[in-house]
């Protein structure tokens, strides 16, 4: 297979999976800590209206969802990558950054979430992503 042909896979794969971690996570974290009562999370409209009833709490599983799923997103591209994996690993934590950027925008979220998202769920766990990621050189140390 082409380098080329399969770094495009890698992004592809690596979004997918990325993708799915992070909605996986969003799914279940209201049933790990419940919406406050009366919130309706089901529909943007309804979770706008939700958020300022919402403690610290209730932004662990939002940040988690961010970060875990770029974390997973960049690592398989890094590790389907036939070049430039660190490259790609970061390409994948760029597009999920503008995702975050995109939700800042639609959603009224604390200022303090929006930084500590912003700025620790993408690029650091991109970055991270391309070590777990990488493949090794054969006889090469893990240290």
């Amino acid at each position: 297979m082409s380098p080329l042909v399969r770094n495009i896979l890698a992004v592809c794969a690596g979004f997918v999976a990325g993708s799915v971690v992070n909605m996986a996570i969003i799914t279940v974290g209201p049933m790990l800590i419940p919406p406050p009562e009366g919130a309706d999370v089901t529909t943007m409209e309804g979770l706008r209206a939700a958020l300022p009833l919402f403690g610290p709490q209730h932004f662990v599983a939002p940040f988690l969802a961010h970060a875990v799923g770029t974390l997973v997103g960049a690592a398989v591209a890094a590790r389907v990558a036939a070049t430039r994996a660190t490259a790609l690993a970061m390409g994948i934590a760029a597009l999920f950054f503008v995702g975050g950027a995109i939700n800042v925008t639609m959603l009224p979220a604390p200022m303090w979430f929006n930084v500590v998202d912003l700025v620790g769920a993408y690029l650091p766990m991109g970055w991270l992503g391309a070590r777990l990621g990488a493949r090794r050189a054969p006889g090469a140390s893990a240290a």
